[in-house]
């Protein structure tokens, strides 16, 4: 639609392509910022039958046992990276750092994507983050206080764009059961 100019009722002809999947296309493109990878968080699932043995290296600092799991996902909540704690892990940041995907970062080796923004070519891309990140440039916060209409736009997307592994998470939960399948003691 956008290399045609065309309606999405109109690209069945053109590319033989069906409306629902032009549109779908169409979103998948247009929504988001360029060069983003995805949504990154961290999701803390609660382990009631931790291993006696294991309860000290599982705990967080609300002396609950926990799972914790990092993952990256996209608008349509594929998982492109999935990365679960290791033992006396205890919190986002412990487990950031012992993250695969970020000690490519660290060492330089993350996925190269081009793309440019305001006459300015980047090679490398980026994931929407909450506050508790650090400055890293692979990380995109939101403003904390946008005070610009433009700003409070930016602000906007990314806090809405951020939510995609939060969903992403909520859909594990409720259609897989994760919680179940842990170990029994």
């Amino acid at each position: 639609m956008l290399a045609y100019g065309a309606f999405a009722d109109q690209v069945d002809e053109i590319a033989r392509m069906g409306k629902s999947t032009a549109l779908e296309s169409l979103k998948a493109e247009a929504r988001g910022f360029p060069g983003v990878i995805g949504s990154i968080n961290c999701m803390h699932w609660q382990w009631k039958n931790c291993p006696t043995a294991w309860q000290g290296d599982y705990g967080n600092r609300k002396r609950q046992k926990s799972i914790i799991l990092e993952a990256v996902a996209g608008f349509d909540t594929w998982v492109w990276h999935a990365f679960f704690e290791v033992a006396r892990s205890q919190n986002d940041l412990n487990v950031l750092g012992q993250s695969p995907v970020f000690n490519d970062v660290l060492r330089g080796e993350a996925s190269k994507i081009t793309y440019e923004i305001n006459n300015t070519v980047y090679q490398t891309g980026y994931y929407l983050v909450n506050g508790i990140y650090p400055r890293w440039t692979t990380f995109e916060k939101s403003l904390p206080h946008p005070r610009t209409q433009k700003q409070k736009l930016f602000a906007a997307y990314q806090e809405g764009y951020r939510k995609d592994v939060e969903r992403c998470f909520g859909i594990l939960q409720a259609r897989w059961v994760i919680k179940g399948f842990l170990w029994n003691s």
